[in-house]
């Protein structure tokens, strides 16, 4: 079973390794859903000893992207490849809140020769069913989802209607909500062979409440934490590791 971390700062990455990840998920800003990761971040990542996906989304919102987001997208996704990242984790919705098939085959096309994951993206479309059949016609490697549900615990029908369709043609990786307390399961759905997860615990205020009030820091603020990740691969333990 393969264990995906989703990380937004080099303190994150760090602790994702530590703590046993199979493979990163590089952003920024995952209290906005996962925005895209710094160069800084970048450059620290492209040295990890497991592969790495960075998030492609320039800024915070929808899904549903005009020409100036689609600019920057195509930049980041030549910059990812000069990085020498593994894969880009991309989604786009029409209007209607179908996948755009048209700007993913774009966007696809630009990341040629290295791995893609579409994102949660794909939970807000009107059809789950329909927008596997998409993902599997672009060539996606994977579909990150929730099962069009806030969080994996609560769709698991959802989770399992969509393995059974994929047929193994395309890997189905649920992510949101997942924990070492409610992954055995999820497990019990035949064919889920990742699961993606944050592990993340509170964040410590190094200034106490000064860079709260200066509005640098939320009360909220939350960290991968190697401890975590630790807890979540071992109860994935007892299932088959990736070699």
């Amino acid at each position: 079973m393969l264990l995906e971390v989703c990380v937004d700062s080099p303190r994150g990455l760090l602790a994702a390794v530590a703590g046993g990840a199979d493979r990163i998920e590089l952003c920024s800003a995952l209290a906005l859903g996962g925005l895209s990761p710094s160069s800084g971040l970048v450059y620290l990542a492209s040295q990890a000893p497991i592969p790495v996906y960075a998030m492609v989304r320039p800024r915070p919102g929808d899904f549903v992207f005009d020409q100036d987001d689609i600019a920057a997208m195509l930049a980041e996704i030549d910059a990812l490849r000069h990085s020498g990242i593994a894969g880009v984790v991309l989604g786009a919705n029409s209007p209607d809140g179908r996948l755009n098939k048209d700007l993913l085959s774009r966007l696809l096309e630009r990341a040629q020769g290295m791995g893609a994951t579409l994102h949660r993206a794909f939970d807000l479309t009107p059809s789950l069913s329909e927008a596997l059949e998409t993902a599997i016609d672009l060539g996606f490697e994977r579909v990150l989802t929730s099962g069009g549900k806030r969080a994996v615990p609560d769709a698991g029908d959802a989770i399992s209607a969509l393995v059974a369709q994929a047929r193994d043609r395309i890997a189905i990786m649920p992510g949101s909500g997942i924990n070492g307390g409610n992954v055995a399961d999820l497990l019990k759905i035949a064919g889920i062979r990742e699961i993606h997860a944050s592990c993340r615990s509170p964040s410590p205020f190094p200034l106490g409440e000064r860079s709260v009030d200066f509005g640098f820091q939320t009360r909220s603020e939350r960290e991968t934490d190697a401890g975590v990740v630790r807890q979540l691969r071992a109860a994935l333990s007892p299932l088959h590791r990736p070699e």
